[in-house]
């Protein structure tokens, strides 16, 4: 009987995969990609490190050949795939759908060369019958899906290596340009400047609570719309960028005093009903999930963070819980309809199951309408309880969320009535609105933006009273209210995937990996839900739009995945879009662009960031103020005195009134606590690059550097007193000495928090116990002849500093505590840092759920145990020093020169190093 040899990504595919084959099967996973264009100098072949191109790793003078090499981490397990293979009679590649999918498989057969029949498996989900079908229905490695997938890595690797280093010799070093990242970036970037030429305006209105005269009916509310028959200004009426009215004479504008008026005018009249009106209304259910709606969705409704989510769906299609994850399509199969008109009846009544099948049209250009919707895997839908069973709560409820949104696609619409009420009052006219359902159809399984179903139909109901036209009413209460207009909202992960989307730029596999580089390149930071980008990102944006107008061109963007589209499809040449948007074709190429921007980019101008002219400005001898990018980060100057900018200050926070109090209190210099009254020396309290810290004593060239000490953990420098900063300088100093072995005990505030030594031997001191500042002599011996724990469990012991309450997700108590790091939120599972400068009083859930979000992912992507452990496992590394030393010097025949495919890069930006 024939062997086969099966070959995926992850080794969770392949333990799922390996459920459903025979014992004639092997399936192994090739973790990612085997090959790829050089990342640094050392991975570059000798017989070409000579040459130019090399560190590109594309000779774009021999038709952009790219240079594939296979990284040292990579090299054992090739050599795995290569033995398992050679006992194979055939090859099946199983690799993901997509073009990167395809791609990884062409990467396998240039690397393993085999001499057996291969074919390629392709299926959306992993189940039996998939399986066999798949198997059934094999083809070859389609080199069209191929070569659009190495056009996008060779354009982005062009871009990337060509733009960053010039934005490093013009602006600052270590950042960083990509084809997708630039064009997101420049999208936060525009709705940051929109917020700060935004005016605040104010208005005013009246809310009254009616209640009918007779009856128990309970009150409602009604909300003022004219006075005299002319309506009443709201928040869109007024233009952004002035906050003046945009059509005066179009309505009334209430100030507070008139708003006052009004109120003692009609105190004394009745209120009468002068229309009813009841409007039936559908609402109809969404589609099922496409990659970018259960990102937003994921966001808004669990609070997940993008990366996170498409881990957790990775997860959960990996182990075969559902379809493939990566898809722009809203289209579902005929099993998965069958599945879930099934389990409609079953869960909630055939009286809830639409009577045709629904069938729904995606919206997204160019989207890939033979790939399936993201649903449950399979006809017979798995229960969310069972998922939460094998691979927890957090999976369950984004599993649970596919399931709901499944299901409610083919349910009944939901119908009820909408009633609207027009109240008089003297000259005042308000408005009360209701709405009832009459029945809930598809919203009994799913409302969106809603964890219980349930609650959110009450929620959505307004029940107003039976009324009629003609009818007297009473007023029961009636308050003037003040309003503010509210500047454009920022982006939210969810919302820029969703405008992304919308211009038609990145595909379902790159979103995630856009929004998570943008977040760590230092272009954004997360405040609460939304993006805001840095001053850092501004400049950049500047600089991006000036010089390289095309290529972060919105439009010249999106029209890369129309041309990748075509190529795949085998109606365009890679080589033609390569050499079109390297050197041009009725445009100026990337090229050309560099060579003007290396001539023409004045650093003294694009490392500035405008704030405002204080009396204005040089021309008239006053000061240019700007936020200014320098080689340790921006600062905000006057042309004559710096500052360093506050931690989390964005952008349109930065008045000039805010930039000259940052300057003026820089000026002053660091205040003393008072002298030292050994020394006569000022103590200051200062905050450094690594935190806030004590100094005895002032910088004096040629002398010795003054005494410093951080400050102990959880303490702010608000919080240290002249006495406190004193005890802290004393440090390390001698308690005394051991009775018995007659050695010093020293205690010391050191890099893992404040500890005791005596000889060689150390114990961290618990701070739910005692305190370095008091700690005697009996406390030390105390905790000397304690036995030795590992480094950090004292910690883990502490009492918290902070308790946050219950996950909304997993239920688990969320605390902050004190680490050798620094405070830290964790849910007793996960720990996350908090950020420098995050005030710990200060820290809502919101955001200690980002923080735990984000370092789960990073724990998902480093296979599940941080790089420490993987490092105490082998991880990658070689065990044997000879073969480390060997993967460094690789000889050229594991290299490939050929105008092929990359490795697995699910971002659409290029790293440079």
């Amino acid at each position: 009987m024939s062997k086969y040899l099966v070959i995926v990504e992850s080794p969770t595919k392949a333990k799922t995969i390996t459920k459903f084959l025979g014992k004639d099967y092997t399936v192994l996973a090739s973790y990612g990609h085997v090959r790829d264009l050089p990342n640094n100098a050392s991975e570059i072949p000798e017989n070409v490190k000579k040459e130019k191109w090399a560190r590109l790793g594309i000779n774009i003078e021999k038709d952009f050949e790219a240079l594939y090499i296979i990284p040292s981490s990579k090299k054992d397990r090739v050599k795995e795939l290569k033995n398992s293979l050679k006992d194979a009679d055939e090859l099946l590649l199983a690799t993901d759908e997509d073009r990167e999918g395809e791609s990884i498989s062409w990467h396998l057969l240039e690397v393993l060369n085999p001499k057996i029949p291969v074919k390629r498996l392709v299926f959306h989900e992993i189940t039996k019958e998939a399986i066999k079908h798949a198997i059934d229905n094999a083809r070859s490695v389609d080199e069209n899906l191929v070569r659009a997938q190495e056009t996008r890595r060779l354009v982005d690797r062009l871009y990337g290596y060509s733009v960053s280093p010039l934005l490093w010799k013009k602006m600052a070093p270590r950042l960083s340009a990509g084809r997708v990242q630039s064009v997101a970036t420049r999208l936060l970037v525009e709705r940051e400047r929109e917020r700060i030429k935004f005016k605040q305006a104010s208005y005013w209105d009246l809310k009254g609570l009616f209640k009918k005269l007779a009856g128990d009916a309970l009150p409602f509310d009604g909300e003022l719309t004219h006075v005299s028959g002319k309506r009443v200004a709201t928040g869109k009426d007024f233009e952004q960028e002035t906050g003046k009215l945009k059509a005066a004479d179009e309505v009334v504008l209430l100030s507070g005093e008139k708003a006052q008026e009004l109120l003692n005018k009609i105190g004394k009249e009745t209120p009468v009903v002068t229309s009813v009106e009841e409007k039936p209304y559908t609402q109809k259910p969404s589609a099922p999930f496409t990659t970018s709606t259960l990102q937003q969705e994921a966001n808004r409704k669990l609070s997940f963070a993008v990366k996170r989510t498409m881990s957790i769906a990775q997860q959960l299609y990996e182990n075969g819980f559902i379809t493939y994850m990566r898809t722009d399509s809203t289209t579902l199969s005929k099993e998965a309809l069958d599945g879930s008109r099934k389990l409609i009846a079953a869960e909630f009544g055939q009286d809830y199951l639409s009577p045709e099948v629904r069938t729904y049209q995606t919206k997204v250009k160019n989207a890939q309408e033979a790939h399936e919707a993201i649903r449950p895997a399979g006809q017979d839908f798995v229960h969310p309880d069972t998922v939460k069973a094998r691979l927890g709560p957090e999976a369950m409820r984004l599993y649970e969320l596919i399931w709901k949104r499944t299901l409610a696609s083919q349910m009944k619409d939901a119908h009820g009535t909408r009633i609207s009420v027009k109240i008089e009052l003297g000259e005042a006219q308000f408005r009360a609105s209701g709405k009832t359902i009459a029945f809930p159809g598809f919203l009994r399984a799913y409302v969106e933006g809603s964890d219980d179903p349930e609650q959110q139909l009450a929620d959505q109901e307004k029940v107003l009273p039976k009324l009629t036209e003609g009818e007297k009413l009473k007023v029961e209460k009636m308050d003037a209210l003040e309003h503010f207009t509210l500047p454009p909202a920022r982006y939210t992960e969810g919302s820029l995937i969703k405008e992304l989307e919308r211009r038609g730029i990145g595909r379902p596999s790159t979103w995630a990996t856009i929004v998570d580089v943008v977040l760590n390149r230092a272009y954004a930071y997360k405040k609460g839900a939304a993006l805001v980008p840095t001053f850092i990102a501004m400049a950049v944006t500047n600089l991006m739009e000036q010089y390289f107008t095309t290529i972060i061109d919105y439009e010249f963007t999106a029209r890369l995945e129309d041309d990748l589209d075509s190529i795949a499809a085998g109606e365009a040449e890679s080589l033609n879009y390569l050499k079109s948007f390297y050197f041009g074709n009725g445009h100026a190429g990337l090229k050309a662009l560099i060579e003007k921007g290396e001539e023409t980019i004045d650093p003294r101008i694009v490392c500035g960031v405008p704030i405002g002219k204080e009396n204005g400005g040089k021309d008239n001898g006053g000061k240019d103020i700007e936020v200014r990018i320098g080689r340790y980060g921006p600062f905000v100057t006057d042309g004559e005195n710096r500052a360093s900018l506050p931690d989390g200050i964005a952008p349109d926070e930065m008045t000039l009134e805010k930039a000259r109090d940052i300057l003026v209190e820089a000026a002053k210099g660091p205040q003393t606590l008072g002298n030292d009254p050994e020394t006569q020396k000022p103590v200051y309290v200062k905050n450094g690059r690594f935190g806030p810290y004590v100094q005895l004593g002032d910088m004096v060239e040629g002398e010795d550097k003054p005494k410093m000490a951080s400050l102990l953990p959880g303490m702010t420098p608000d919080s240290v007193t002249f006495e406190t900063a004193l005890k802290i300088l004393s440090f390390p100093k001698v308690l005394g000495k051991h009775p018995e072995s007659g050695e010093d005990i020293n205690a010391s505030n050191g890099r893992y928090g404040p500890y005791i030594k005596c000889g060689t031997d150390t114990r961290s001191i618990p701070q739910d116990e005692m305190s370095l500042l008091t700690l005697t002599l009996e406390q030390a011996l105390d905790l000397l002849s304690r036995p030795k724990t590992r480094r950090g469990a004292s910690a883990v012991k502490a009492a918290p500093l902070r308790e946050l309450g219950k996950h909304p997700v997993s239920e688990l108590p969320l605390v902050i505590k004190s680490g050798r790091f620094g405070p830290y939120v964790t849910d007793g599972t996960i720990n996350a840092s908090l950020p420098r400068g995050v005030d710990i009083e200060s820290l809502s859930m919101e955001e200690a759920v980002n923080l735990l979000e984000a370092r789960a992912a990073r724990i998902l992507a480093d296979g599940g145990v941080s790089k420490k452990r993987r490092g105490a496992r082998g991880g990658n590394k070689s065990k044997n020093p000879k073969t480390t030393k060997k993967a460094k010097t690789a000889k050229p025949k594991n290299a490939t020169s050929k105008k092929k495919t990359s490795k697995k890069v699910t971002q659409d930006t290029e790293e440079t190093t």
